[in-house]
């Protein structure tokens, strides 16, 4: 008995071609993903256009001046070099010094005194010796004594640094290929950004947490898209980091206040509010809590629609539920990692302070709540709440998106039933045996 050919009066032919991907043609997955996709553009787009805004009417056109202050910041910086290192007495230097010091010779090799020469004194009880050869900075101050106008004041970093900066860009181009070269893109605009928005405005008097905020939302905006492409999936990460820093923003606002945190704890903030009176040190506190945050907010909020994306690929029969409790799952080993890793990081940048109140036989409530320490944990944990808020927003997103956007998805699968695949897998047995079946 010959069999007839799928197509001419077959009851599942229309199902397999659903099954096939011709969902968007005929189930009920258009309207509810044209819907969803609609009220992502309708939270996006004056998004985007409120940022741009922001960019310009706060764009500060460059570093404003500052009144001379005599601090090493008023003082030109030009380069040297090391041409003699002698051992002397240190008593040769000063009678009172024991020991023996080191007499280095340095010569200018930039600016109008190239070629000019003076002599630095090193110490035995001073870390940084110098050698022959090496390249150092040096600062001038024309207003002080001959002697003493030309200071060394650092080491010139710049070839290692520069070789550095050059392995990693290889190392991302050589895994990445073309999406690590957009994301070495995405890395030079944040840059810019920081250096030619974020820090001149704040200098200029705006408000920091306003501009930390358009930003960062600048900053997510452009490596979002250029890094993973204008698409549902970037949508979805990009309005799952904006619920998030909205968070951070709000939650830092309120603890602050509340924990009467100035952000003037250290001698750099103390010194940019001498040089820059109209800065407000609190908003500088919040706008590092925005930034600071932003970038392992990005990773976590892309991983997670990815996994969605990969997890509906894998099975097409997964509803937003199942697609959502997946999800969430691999939310929490990546949340509980990435926490571990903030409190680390903080830990090991701190090291040399939580060392200092040990040695001072501090308790840890003290420790933890003096302003210096209690500052570095409102960021952590406030970025930390954030990071974890991510991730049912961001994995709830992308399960309604995925559920029914994904090209597998059919009519009557919301239960996750997997019947819509057998007429499919009929259809291939068929067309294998059908010579058989024919003869």
């Amino acid at each position: 008995m010959e069999e007839r050919p799928p197509g001419d009066g077959d009851p599942h032919h229309h199902e397999a071609l659903v099954g096939a991907g011709h969902v968007h043609a005929h189930g009920p997955a258009t309207p509810v993903s044209a819907h969803l996709r609609r009220v992502i553009a309708a939270v996006l787009i004056p998004f985007g256009v409120a940022v741009v805004v922001g960019l310009i009417v706060l764009w500060p056109g460059g570093v404003p001046a500052h009144e001379r202050t005599g601090v090493g910041f008023d003082q030109q910086t030009q380069r040297g070099k090391v041409t003699r290192v002698v051992e002397v007495p240190c008593s040769d230097i000063n009678p009172a010094d024991p020991g023996t010091c080191q007499q280095d010779t340095v010569q200018v090799t930039t600016g109008a005194d190239k070629g000019r020469t003076f002599t630095v004194s090193v110490h035995p009880g001073e870390l940084r010796r110098y050698s022959v050869g090496q390249e150092v900075i040096l600062t001038y101050s024309p207003d002080a004594p001959q002697d003493l106008q030309y200071t060394v004041v650092d080491v010139d970093r710049d070839t290692p640094i520069a070789l550095l900066a050059g392995l990693f860009a290889v190392a991302v181009l050589a895994v990445g290929r073309w999406r690590g070269l957009t994301a070495l893109i995405a890395l030079a605009i944040s840059f810019a950004v920081l250096s030619l928005f974020i820090l001149p405005a704040i200098l200029r008097g705006s408000d920091p947490l306003l501009v930390a905020v358009v930003g960062a939302s600048a900053i997510m905006l452009v490596a979002l898209y250029l890094c993973h492409g204008l698409s549902a999936r970037t949508s979805v990460a990009v309005l799952g980091t904006l619920v998030s820093l909205i968070l951070i923003g709000v939650l830092g606002l309120v603890f602050t206040n509340w924990a009467h945190l100035t952000g003037n704890t250290s001698e750099e903030t103390g010194l940019i509010h001498g040089l820059y009176p109209g800065i407000e040190i609190r908003g500088l506190l919040l706008a590092g809590f925005i930034i600071g945050s932003l970038g392992v907010l990005d990773d976590v909020t892309v991983t997670q629609t990815s996994a969605v994306w990969e997890l509906k690929q894998a099975d097409p029969t997964m509803n937003a539920r199942r697609l959502y409790n997946a999800g969430v799952r691999i939310g929490r080993d990546h949340i509980a990692s990435t926490v571990n890793t903030l409190v680390l990081a903080y830990a090991g940048a701190a090291l040399p302070l939580l060392l200092l109140f040990s040695i001072a036989q501090r308790d840890f409530v003290s420790v933890a709540t003096s302003e210096l320490v209690a500052e570095e944990i409102a960021r952590t944990l406030v970025g930390s709440i954030g990071l974890v808020a991510s991730v049912p927003v961001t994995t709830g997103l992308a399960a309604l998106i995925a559920a029914a956007d994904h090209p597998d998805s059919v009519p009557g699968a919301a239960g996750g039933a997997a019947g819509p695949t057998r007429p499919r897998h009929r259809r291939r047995r068929r067309r294998r045996g059908g010579a058989a079946d024919r003869t």
